[in-house]
C-alpha cells in the first residue's frame, strides 16, 4: 500500500495512473473461498522508465480466512519461457509473496486471452490470510502492461492477466 501511495505522490510525466470504477475494483471472495483478481479490473499504476514498479491494486473482501495457493495467469506468445525480467511481488496486508513466474501449465484456446496469446499459469507459492475483512491487495510486476501500450506496440510478449488465490483444503 505504501508503494502505491508513493506512486501517487511521485507522479512524473513517465508515470501513468489508470483508475477503474470503484465497483470494478472491489472484489468479494467467492463462496468456494477462492479470490480472482483480474488486472483489467484493477487500479493500475505504470512507469515507462521503470516498468518493474508497475502495480495493480484491488480492494478485497475476505469472508473466509486461511491458507491460499497463489497462481498467476499470464498471456504469452512463447509457451516455453515467460521472460519476466523481475520478481512478481504480491502484497496482502503487509504479507508479501514474491517469485519469478515459470510456466506450470499452458492452456490453449482459453477464453481468458486473445490471439496470438496463449494462457500460461504459474504457481507463485502459498500465503496465509489470518482475519476476515477488507484488504488492500497489490501486485507489482513488469508484466502489468497498460492497455494502450499493448495496443500501440503490439510487441508485449508476456503480460500478467490475473492472480488467483485458492484455499488450501486439508
Amino acid at each position: 500500500m505504501i508503494t502505491g501511495i508513493s506512486f501517487l505522490f511521485s507522479c512524473t510525466n513517465n508515470t501513468e495512473v489508470k483508475h477503474t470504477d470503484p465497483a470494478l475494483n472491489h472484489v468479494v471472495q467467492q463462496d468456494d473461498g477462492s479470490i480472482e483478481l483480474q488486472v483489467k479490473k484493477a487500479d493500475c499504476y505504470s512507469d515507462k522508465v521503470n516498468p518493474s514498479t508497475n502495480t495493480a491494486e484491488w480492494n478485497v473482501s475476505v469472508k473466509k480466512s486461511g491458507r491460499f495457493n497463489v497462481w498467476i495467469t499470464s498471456a504469452t506468445t512463447d509457451t516455453t519461457n515467460l521472460e519476466y525480467s523481475n520478481k512478481v511481488l504480491l502484497n496482502v496486508h503487509d504479507n508479501v509473496l514474491e517469485a519469478i513466474p515459470v510456466i506450470n501449465k499452458v492452456v490453449r484456446n482459453s477464453s481468458d486471452v486473445d490471439y496470438p496469446y496463449f494462457r500460461a499459469d504459474s504457481f507463485m507459492g502459498s500465503m496465509y490470510i489470518q482475519d476476515t475483512g477488507l484488504y488492500a491487495v497489490q501486485i507489482i510486476s513488469d508484466g502489468i502492461i497498460p492497455e494502450n501500450e499493448i495496443e500501440d506496440s503490439g510487441s508485449a510478449k508476456t503480460k500478467l492477466v490475473s492472480v488467483s488465490l485458492t484455499p488450501v483444503v486439508r
